[in-house]
């Protein structure tokens, strides 16, 4: 279970071909791809930087789709999906620039319902999304401990930093004192050193050594009659993903049963929901984030934010992850479980089928 995938491969590199020639956007020439490696190569999310791209006629052109009498979705949506994050903060500028309003509240105005939240998820940056997920699961009557997760699960240190500093730009609250608020005991030890975790390991050999003493912790702190969830928090938010798969494949040989059995029958409540998550999204966060999505697909501001969060990163790995758990494309699901503007949203997002 527990080995690092590879994703980069012969079947994904169909798929990405596969997703230009379906975008509305012409693919660049082969040698211009190999030229380009990072700006084409990069990223195997299925939001690229637009060509050609010109913020100030993007602006003119929403500007005439918000003023007409039912505004114009179709232009909305082929702009706003069809633009990485840097270029639809552009559009923003020469908006304001053009109109003297901002975009946001003109757009929160014009749309409504998953349309509308969708289309304002787009237009924040990357971290302040982040912060308001994260502040989404801690509003109203109880904290949503499974998309708090989610979110602080699937995220590398550094996007984790520019959350914490997003949500206090955001909200006026410091994001460490909510969750602290929100949560108790060893859970909020586990989620705050999620929130700060380092991998301080190193990446540039197997360290056999340090796995050993690793497994031997893990292991060690679950076979007293009192658990002790120390060792657990400590190694599994200060060590990279390589290093984690091989460790937990370890502890699986020496115990003889998943790691999550070993969690479900040795921690309970909260901690024991922190820990699974941890632990499911470490071999492999697009396959994490696929089961979430095949279990939740009813779920809008669930499927939203994971397509919006993931669409410039990793969204063609979740699409080939969803498509071997299911045996059905995600963007086949998402045309039977959504209908209208929510749907054609969704789809852009999702950018094509996978076969």
């Amino acid at each position: 279970m527990y080995f690092t995938q590879v994703y980069v491969n012969f079947r994904l590199q169909l798929y990405i071909l596969h997703v230009y020639c379906s975008d509305l956007v012409t693919p660049p020439p082969l040698p211009c791809l190999v030229q380009s490696h990072e700006m084409w190569w990069g990223t195997l999310g299925t939001v690229r930087p637009f060509p050609n791209f010109n913020s100030e006629k993007d602006a003119r052109e929403i500007q005439t789709a918000l003023e007409s009498k039912a505004s114009d979705v179709n232009t909305l949506v082929r702009i706003l999906t069809n633009r990485n994050n840097a270029q639809r903060q552009s559009i923003a500028e020469s908006y304001h620039n053009l109109t003297q309003k901002e975009l946001c509240p003109a757009l929160k105005k014009a749309l409504s319902g998953g349309l509308e939240q969708v289309m304002l998820g787009l237009m924040m940056t990357p971290s302040q999304f982040d912060a308001h997920r994260l502040r989404q699961s801690m509003e109203g009557i109880g904290t949503d401990e499974e998309s708090l997760l989610a979110v602080l699960c699937t995220k590398s240190p550094q996007q984790l930093k520019d959350a914490t500093i997003a949500y206090k730009q955001e909200f006026g609250r410091y994001l460490e004192n909510d969750l602290i608020s929100e949560t108790s005991k060893d859970f909020t030890k586990l989620v705050l050193a999620i929130l700060k975790k380092e991998e301080l390991n190193s990446k540039e050999m197997v360290d056999y050594q340090l796995i050993d003493q690793d497994v031997k912790a893990l292991n060690d702190a679950v076979n007293g009659k009192k658990k002790d969830p120390a060792p657990w928090i400590q190694v599994l938010t200060t060590r990279d993903s390589n290093h984690l798969n091989r460790v937990l494949s370890r502890l699986e040989d020496l115990r003889g049963e998943t790691v999550d059995k070993t969690v479900q029958s040795h921690f309970s409540g909260d901690l024991r929901l922190g820990f699974r998550t941890l632990v499911g999204s470490i071999p492999s966060i697009p396959l994490f984030l696929a089961q979430r999505l095949h279990s939740n697909i009813k779920k809008g501001s669930l499927v939203q934010g994971i397509l919006i969060s993931h669409s410039e990163e990793d969204l063609l790995c979740v699409r080939i992850e969803y498509r071997k758990l299911t045996n059905i494309s995600l963007y086949s699901t998402l045309q039977k479980e959504y209908k209208g503007e929510m749907q054609q949203a969704l789809l852009a997002l999702c950018r094509s089928e996978d076969l």
